[in-house]
């Protein structure tokens, strides 16, 4: 029974490594000859950039340099600032890429000369003169989404809908750390006006979650036919980079290989 149990365990981890192996080599390699190889991904509000891991992964297995900025969520010039101050570092064309808030933000950071594209996830793109709040003028948040303000003039997301309203398409345990993990955003910064569309003169592409209910997937629609992006849409909540992480890194990977003719 041992030598039998023995066996089983090894045809089982040998069997985990080629698995591993094949998803290793499954991600196509972009050719050394593409002129653009970074990316910089920029998450939103009630969030952090580590929620990027899986999409990080992904492109990096395909032979990107990715890196993550942390927004404060303190304002939309702050936010803007940190965003530009990660793409001065970058050495060469880059794929700019903002979820949800992050959307506005790399409208107003996307025209800095190494941004050769934009990557809207689950995002919001204002116009110049128009703030976040803005957008949902027409089309407002589902009711799933409620944010509580706070004394401070900061907002969280409210915890009993947090996981119906943010990330329906995750794990309890999952949807759990993310509440009380969340991150709080400035409400004003949903009234800031953008002063600069980068999308006007970027190329630009938008992931559609089709299950959003945090912005709800007609405005993201309506928002992606505006700009003129290339549209992909998944099946998922209001965080695809977290459940449909391969999903996003291939409309990032076609975005640049595009941008790179």
């Amino acid at each position: 029974m041992t030598m039998k149990t023995n066996g089983l365990v090894l045809a089982t981890a040998a069997a985990a490594g080629l698995a591993s192996a094949t998803l290793a080599q499954s991600a196509e390699r972009i050719p050394e000859t593409q002129a653009v190889r970074n990316v910089v991904l920029v998450h939103g509000a009630f969030a952090d950039g580590s929620g990027w891991r899986g999409v990080y992964d992904e492109l990096i297995q395909r032979g990107y340099r990715v890196t993550i900025v942390q927004n404060p969520l303190t304002s939309l010039a702050d936010d803007v600032t940190a965003t530009r101050r990660i793409l001065d570092r970058q050495d060469g064309p880059t794929i700019l890429v903002g979820h949800s808030y992050g959307g506005t933000v790399i409208t107003e950071a996307g025209g800095h000369p190494k941004v050769s594209g934009l990557v809207y996830v689950s995002a919001l793109a204002p116009d110049v003169g128009e703030s976040t709040g803005d957008q949902f003028a027409e089309i407002p948040a589902p009711s799933e989404f409620v944010i509580e303000k706070q004394d401070d003039g900061f907002g969280f997301v409210n915890l009993e809908k947090f996981k119906i309203g943010f990330a329906g398409d995750t794990s309890d345990a999952d949807a759990a750390f993310l509440r009380d993990s969340q991150v709080p955003i400035n409400m004003s910064i949903f009234a800031t006006k953008v002063t600069h569309a980068a999308w006007r003169s970027k190329p630009s592409w938008a992931v559609i979650a089709t299950e959003d209910k945090a912005i709800d997937p007609k405005l993201l629609r309506q928002t992606a036919n505006r700009i003129g992006a290339k549209i992909e849409e998944v099946k998922a909540s209001h965080v695809p980079f977290l459940t449909q992480p391969k999903a996003v890194a291939d409309t990032i990977d076609g975005a640049a290989r595009a941008a790179s003719r």
